[in-house]
């Protein structure tokens, strides 16, 4: 039974949600939608972890979520005058142009086309820990292809390399610069490096029975997605995994933020509606640039073809269904997805602690929802 609220004409949202629970294996899940810059959708049902309700503070870790983090502060960081995206990276961090990457600049990391989706270095896990190896690898890698030329997903190495030139710019490293400028002064749930403070009220991630199973860890795709095999995927219950706080308390900017439903909701309508009469953080010229298409087809590798990237988000498309021309996104590997959209004026988010892999239509089936009830 569906804990939490909805505001008048958003209850097929709250009917899905709860369908959702009967459709599909779901554990514990929560959903918050913003319209206007205030709270109208605010469910949450199930269970966090053995013996424990999921509540409306639950966290779970989001996987690739945190990326939607990353590219809201790079893209208020170039809006502030600070951050030229088309400028070499070089400008900003000169030791990264070695091995054929002077031209490699911020918005083709953003479009997942610097190159560099994967190191050929095996960072040990206190390396990754400690960021400066992890710089270092990337300062020594020679590009899979011309920058540029064609894409293919950057995993962790999209949050390494923007996370040192927002480090570069501000001293702080992404995910501390995150809390500074947006998540401490909204008081979000939302955090790349879980406080442990936190760790009572995070959700336990479980697999789905007949979950398919990982490719060949020698496969490119796995070697993105583990960094090289330093880490393991899903690796729930492996020492190191993505149940372990200690992974979840690193700077891990690609692939490792953890939130609440409203939290990630939150930093999407912080950014294109403001919060309950609070400025909007990026202006309707910086959504514009951030939602013109970069990069789509079928990449490097040939998988998800059918994905369009912006300039570090999700863009609308028959593989991820949003709102529109201006919804700007990112997914998560636990089936998590959030978005903002300044043209509907809406923020979404959708948590679980159930993954159920590839074609999960848990959000999307949400989102079809909401849609349905703003028109």
């Amino acid at each position: 039974m569906n804990q939490g609220w909805v505001d008048d004409g958003f209850g097929t949202v709250a009917d899905t949600f709860a369908e959702n629970f009967s459709l599909f294996p779901e554990l514990g899940a929560a959903v918050t939608v913003y319209s206007g810059g205030r709270k109208v959708v605010e469910l949450w049902d199930g269970q966090a972890a053995p013996g424990r309700a999921w509540s409306a503070e639950t966290v779970v870790p989001v996987f690739s979520c945190a990326k939607g983090l990353v590219s809201v502060v790079v893209h208020l960081l170039a809006q502030e005058g600070r951050l030229d995206l088309d400028a070499p990276i070089g400008t900003y961090w000169p030791e990264f142009v070695a091995e054929g990457k002077e031209a490699v600049t911020s918005r083709m990391v953003l479009g997942h086309r610097a190159g560099i989706p994967v190191l050929d270095r095996t960072p040990t896990f206190e390396e990754i820990a400690a960021w400066d190896p992890v710089v270092a690898a990337i300062e020594a890698q020679k590009p899979l292809w011309e920058p540029g030329t064609t894409y293919e997903y950057h995993g962790h190495v999209f949050g390494f390399v923007l996370g040192e030139v927002v480090r570069r710019l501000t001293g702080q490293l992404p995910g501390a610069y995150f809390r500074t400028a947006i998540g401490d002064p909204l008081g979000l749930r939302a955090w790349i490096g879980l406080p442990e403070a936190e760790l009572p009220s995070l959700a336990r991630l479980e697999e789905a029975e007949g979950r398919p199973p990982a490719l060949d860890p020698e496969h490119l795709l796995m070697r993105i997605v583990t960094m090289n095999g330093a880490l393991e995927f899903p690796g729930l219950d492996v020492p190191h995994g993505w149940n372990d706080p200690a992974l979840l308390g690193m700077e891990l900017p690609g692939a490792g933020a953890v939130a609440s439903a409203s939290g990630l909701a939150g930093v999407y309508a912080a950014a294109v509606t403001g919060i309950d009469g609070s400025p909007r953080l990026l202006t309707p010229e910086t959504v514009s640039d951030a939602a013109r298409e970069v990069s789509s087809g079928a990449g490097f590798l040939g998988f998800d073809a059918g994905a369009r990237w912006g300039s570090g988000f999700l863009l609308d498309s028959p593989f991820r269904p949003t709102l529109g021309s201006r919804s700007l996104g990112n997914d998560g590997a636990g089936g998590q997805f959030a978005f903002g959209d300044d043209e509907y004026g809406v923020a979404f988010a959708y948590t679980a602690n159930r993954m159920l892999g590839h074609g999960d239509p848990r959000a999307t089936r949400l989102i079809t929802a909401l849609r349905g009830c703003l028109s």
